[in-house]
């Protein structure tokens, strides 16, 4: 075998690395070289990896400051400014006084609003925003920021100097915006007229919801873009200086006569303007947290009342009306007026027969009794409800009370309601019927607004006869010379009027001590222009009154005083020499002034 050839062994052939066919890395093997390739801490590597880091954090904060910037000067977003707009508050127009007195105006102030998506530091904003605001609650506005709303109401109707402050705070995501702020001028004077209205300038009570009432809510809920120069002012029927004339005298006298209350009105008796009332307690519209407590309420609209002894002029009107008597008749007034186990009397008795003038001066409860007995149950309840005495009465002011009126009317009930007492009803409703029987015999519904006697007259029913409104206002000027009016027999004015006295109900029965007195007085008596009306609710005698507390002694003594201040305001010119025929229609009809009574009456009724 040694000699035998090997065959020879073939040599191992060449390798050829072909780049095209080296397998690719995947993605997450990519990015692992990567990282171990970052973060080696070869020197060679280190210079790269801060620029890297360096231009990474210029980066970001190129686009926070940027965003900040743009945040800055960049406009209210449409969105927002919808939101704060539907949130403000809206326009309203001026009220004027009949003579164009401002009585309520908007003036623009500053509120404060917030939106949270763009406060950075939600503890801070509230620590700061509290410290110059200290009437916030920290809680409550903490809370408003930490929400997700994209606007919030900080403070509304902030003052300069609070605004100043919490501008000077730079706080991102806070801001103002312009709303309008309702103002009255004249503080408390007609309050109960005007009403008030909310933080978003929304009508809660009085003319002001009235006006919301006619459309300017509605205008506003449809998106209408309103402003005080685009508003026409709304003109009332009030007269702002007659009204503080009125208003101030009735002050002193329920002061003086230490009442629990009181009220005063002056209804123009032609036209059914109201141009001038106020009820006190009153309260300040520019803060109306004090319009809630429960004695401030309008008693002339809104409380109602037996009216006493006023009342009687309705009563011998429906009789005189309805022709049972006429100013000649004897009514017998000689004895109690028994009902049942009930008996009426006279404050006064006199005892004997009286005319109609004079149970209309002695303020006969059993006269008065007897004439609406002869009218009957049904036509008294028929002549009371035609007088507007026994239903709500409506006027633009949307508070108002519904009259007390008897379930089961029967005589006894007629009797009583004849010199007014069992039923009760708002003192301007009373005021109402009374101008009816001064005018000439129109219904004519009180208004706040400025209006005409020819629109006032156009759809006033008639409700009596011209001949028994001048009867009637014959017996309230008899009245005011020598019977319980003399209080308010005011040189010049030819007054006429009528006391009237009530007593209150204490638990079911009527109280002796408790009064409600009411005085209306006609001025003047043979042209008549105003009825003027005050009521005290529970006034107490005074050193001159001699012991008494009844109407001639404190409501006619307030009602004199108002008609010799507001008289002049209101253009009434006194006349010092007495119409030589204030009555012509009853000069007529042959009625002599012979058959007045000859003497003065007691005033204390």
């Amino acid at each position: 075998m040694s000699e035998q050839q090997i065959p020879p062994v073939d040599p191992a052939p060449e390798v050829f690395v072909d780049v095209a066919t080296e397998p690719v890395l995947s993605r997450g093997e990519r990015l692992r070289v990567w990282a171990r390739s970052l973060l080696s801490t070869k020197l060679e590597k280190s210079d790269r990896r801060i620029r890297l880091v360096a231009i990474g954090f210029g980066l970001v904060y190129c686009v926070i400051a940027g965003k900040l910037i743009w945040l800055g000067f960049k406009p209210n977003s449409p969105s927002m400014r919808a939101t704060a707009a539907a949130a403000s508050a809206a326009a309203r127009p001026d009220l004027l006084d009949r003579n164009g007195e401002v009585l309520a105006t908007d003036v623009r102030v500053m509120s404060v609003f917030a939106e949270p998506r763009r406060i950075i530091d939600k503890d801070e904003a509230t620590e700061l925003l509290t410290a110059v605001l200290p009437d916030l609650d920290a809680r409550e506005l903490r809370e408003k920021l930490g929400s997700r709303k994209g606007f919030v109401w900080v403070k509304r109707e902030v003052s300069p100097k609070q605004q100043q402050e919490v501008y000077r705070l730079g706080l991102p995501g806070v801001g103002f915006w312009p709303e309008n702020k309702r103002v009255y001028p004249n503080g408390p004077l007609a309050a109960h007229v005007l009403g008030f209205t909310n933080v978003d300038n929304q009508g809660i009570a009085g003319i002001e919801k009235y006006i919301d009432g006619q459309g300017l809510a509605d205008l506003h809920g449809a998106g209408f873009d309103l402003s005080a120069e685009n508003l026409k002012p709304i003109k009332l029927s009030l007269d702002v200086k007659a009204t503080f004339a009125l208003r101030d005298e009735l002050a002193k006298g329920m002061e003086h006569f230490r009442a629990k209350a009181a009220a005063a009105a002056i209804l123009d008796v032609n036209t059914g303007e109201v141009v001038a009332l106020a009820s006190l307690p009153d309260y300040d519209p520019n803060n109306p947290a004090d319009a809630l407590k429960p004695d401030h309420i309008n008693r002339m609209n809104v409380g109602v009342f037996e009216m006493g002894s006023t009342f009687k002029a309705l009563t011998i009107a429906m009789a005189l009306d309805a022709n049972k008597v006429n100013l000649n008749s004897q009514i017998d007034a000689r004895n109690a007026l028994r009902s049942g186990r009930f008996r009426i009397h006279d404050y006064h008795a006199r005892n004997r027969a009286l005319t109609v003038p004079e149970v209309f001066t002695y303020s006969s409860n059993i006269g008065t009794a007897r004439m609406a007995l002869m009218v009957g149950v049904e036509g008294h309840k028929a002549f009371l409800r035609k007088m507007g005495q026994l239903d709500r009465m409506r006027t633009e002011l949307p508070e108002s009370a519904e009259p007390i009126v008897p379930k089961n009317w029967g005589e006894l009930n007629t009797m009583t309601i004849a010199f007014g007492h069992g039923l009760a009803v708002a003192p301007l409703q009373a005021m109402m019927a009374v101008g009816a029987l001064s005018n000439g015999g129109y219904l004519i519904k009180p208004t706040f607004l400025k209006r005409s006697e020819e629109d006032a007259k156009r759809n006033a029913p008639h409700v009596v006869r011209p001949e028994t409104s001048e009867e009637l206002r014959y017996i309230m000027r008899l009245n005011a010379e020598v019977g319980s009016a003399r209080k308010v027999d005011i040189p010049g004015y030819f007054v006429g009027g009528k006391t009237g006295t009530a007593e209150k109900v204490i638990n079911g029965r009527y109280s002796k001590n408790k009064l409600f007195t009411t005085f209306m007085a006609l001025v003047p008596a043979d042209k008549p222009r105003y009825l003027f009306a005050t009521v005290m609710d529970e006034p107490q005698a005074a050193p001159e009154t001699h012991g008494y507390a009844t109407a001639a002694y404190n409501a006619g003594v307030v009602t004199g005083k108002i008609i010799e201040r507001a008289g002049p305001i209101l253009g009434l010119e006194p006349r010092f020499k007495t119409p030589e025929l204030p009555f012509p229609l009853l000069a007529r009809m042959g009625y002599s002034r012979a058959n007045q009574p000859a003497t003065k009456t007691a005033d204390n009724h």
